[in-house]
């Protein structure tokens, strides 16, 4: 009884329809269908295929001509025809690596480096390598006073041979009161002068390995990216110092 019930009340529903242009559109046309979508679908992709297939078949052929191969890389230089070199992309150093290991061990790598110089910069007390910056210092005075007789000493209150330092310059009554702390001795500034120039080297050495592991790096995940098979096109060359860049096509995906 049910069933025959429900088959009677179907029925006498309602017949649903699609949904039409509405009334502020139609002048952009009949609402696009299902089916007009298919077939606008259908034939974009026969499109593609078809200019994929003849630029296949184009590229084929440019490969097999020699002529074309010799015009690329000929070039006349004061009137002479030199063969063109090409620009250098890998260096034996990254092809090495990029052969023998992949590229969770480069990131490893690179992120130990990157503590490790973290680490100097912060706790060990070393100052950034960077170009040395002049700092300057203004002094207000009064226009009744002769300028060429200011002296700076007198004025920060200091030895004249601490004037120099921007750092630990202490004032005449802290020479006084206090007693110096630290190396005095010159044998044990020059060592100390030799420690600190060794630990610029070294920072110097992780910050140029921190580089070209992150240029590896790179250079590994594009040649990963270009696994996809989603058409792309390379849009700035592979050189020494910055990976491939390549411009893949939009896909919507569910």
């Amino acid at each position: 009884m049910a069933a025959a019930f429900r088959k009677a009340q179907k029925s006498r529903q309602k017949n649903h329809q699609e949904r039409q242009q509405l009334g502020f559109r139609k002048h952009l046309g009949l609402l696009e269908k299902k089916k007009d979508y298919k077939l606008r679908a259908e034939f974009c992709l026969k499109k593609q295929n078809y200019l994929s297939y003849y630029d296949a078949r184009v590229l084929k052929k440019k490969k097999k001509s020699p002529f074309l191969f010799v015009i690329i890389i000929i070039i006349i230089k004061d009137g002479v025809h030199v063969i063109k070199q090409p620009k250098e992309e890998l260096t034996e150093e990254q092809l090495k690596v990029m052969r023998t290991q992949d590229l969770k061990y480069v990131e490893l790598k690179r992120v130990a480096e990157g503590k490790e110089i973290s680490l100097t910069l912060t706790q060990r007390g070393a100052v950034p390598l960077k170009k040395k910056k002049i700092n300057k210092i203004k002094f207000l005075h009064h226009f009744n006073k002769n300028v060429e007789q200011f002296d700076l000493a007198t004025h920060l209150k200091t030895a004249p041979e601490l004037v120099d330092r921007v750092y630990n310059r202490p004032t005449i009554e802290t020479l006084r009161t206090e007693t110096v702390k630290g190396a005095t001795n010159p044998f044990q500034l020059q060592k100390l002068a030799r420690q600190r120039k060794r630990q610029y080297s070294i920072l110097k050495q992780r910050i140029e390995r921190e580089k070209k592991m992150f240029v590896i790096e790179q250079k590994l995940q594009t040649r990963k990216d270009l696994m996809d098979k989603t058409h792309k096109v390379k849009v700035k060359k592979e050189t020494v110092d910055s990976p491939a860049i390549y411009k893949f096509k939009f896909q919507r995906k569910r």
